[in-house]
């Protein structure tokens, strides 16, 4: 048998507790700040966000009963849609961290930081928006719009983004004719605040962008972004279109902070070169982070 198997059971078993730890405490710091956002700023102030737990928010004001139930009653059914979908481990961490927020909402009083309705647009939407990533980086959600999006965009010709579109022009319009049309707008600027925060902890300052470079002096390229920006480069065998000329073609992954600076690289040794420069979600192995810089 290799003996090199043993010591990669064991690495595997060093890292799943830290990786539960961690889903684990994301998930707790999501639900704190969810907490936060809820009550600290939107619903003092009686704003709503989109998705299940803006209609959760809608149904309190309108029926009376209590928003930790609503979030609970209303996001259980998903996360058995998600059971079937996604994985068991999903379904079960998303359940018990609704169960956590709805606890935290029932039995924690937060002080109401601000009567600013621009404030707290932009502030609830803010911790609302990170309390949802950072659960999702834990490995579950807080809200099952997008697992109710998953199921209708299975059964219809509508994307995810569509439907999750229409749930929220449908539940802002009811915001309007319920709340009046003023805090329906401030709710829309909540939502979109808690957008892009979803976003910036998606991608934050570490956003790649994957660039693929065709160039007859490949060779030069490669060797200059391995030395003077310390990142991986692929090759891939290529033919050019027209002559037929074989010629090798980059693919190097850089962050978003370093695209002027490997465009300003390739432009010194070779004006003429083609890219390619398209964002990317994630990155997961490889040689992602800077190697050392050779001196």
């Amino acid at each position: 048998m290799n003996s090199a198997f043993p010591p990669v059971r064991s690495a595997l078993k060093i890292k799943r507790p830290w990786g539960r730890l961690r889903d684990v405490l994301l998930i707790a710091c999501g639900v704190g700040s969810a907490g936060l956002g809820l009550k600290g700023f939107l619903i003092p102030n009686h704003f709503i966000d989109g998705g299940v737990t803006g209609l959760s928010m809608l149904l309190s004001k309108s029926i009376g009963l209590p928003l930790a139930l609503l979030i609970l009653l209303i996001n259980a059914p998903f996360f058995l849609a998600g059971y079937k979908l996604v994985a068991r481990s999903f379904a079960l961490k998303s359940l018990l961290a609704v169960l956590g927020l709805a606890v935290l909402l029932f039995t924690t009083e937060f002080p109401t930081i601000t009567d600013d309705k621009l404030l707290t647009a932009v502030f609830g939407g803010f911790f609302l928006g990170a309390g949802i990533r950072l659960s999702i980086r834990g490995g579950c959600v807080l809200d099952g719009t997008e697992i109710l999006a998953l199921l209708v965009s299975k059964r219809t010709s509508l994307t995810i983004g569509d439907v999750i579109l229409v749930i929220n022009l449908v539940l802002f319009m009811g915001a309007a004719f319920l709340l009046g049309a003023e805090p329906a707008m401030y709710s829309v600027l909540t939502y979109l605040t808690a957008s892009k925060t979803i976003d910036f902890i998606i991608h934050g300052i570490e956003e790649y962008t994957g660039v693929t470079i065709v160039s007859v002096h490949s060779v030069t390229i490669r060797q200059a972004i391995l030395t003077q920006l310390g990142r991986a480069v692929t090759i891939y065998k290529g033919q050019r279109g027209f002559s037929g000329d074989e010629v090798d073609i980059l693919y190097c992954v850089v962050t978003r902070l370093e695209v002027q600076r490997l465009k300003t690289l390739i432009a010194e040794l070779d004006p003429t070169a083609f890219l390619i420069m398209h964002s990317i979600n994630d990155t997961s192995g490889g040689m992602i982070k800077k190697r050392p810089l050779s001196h």
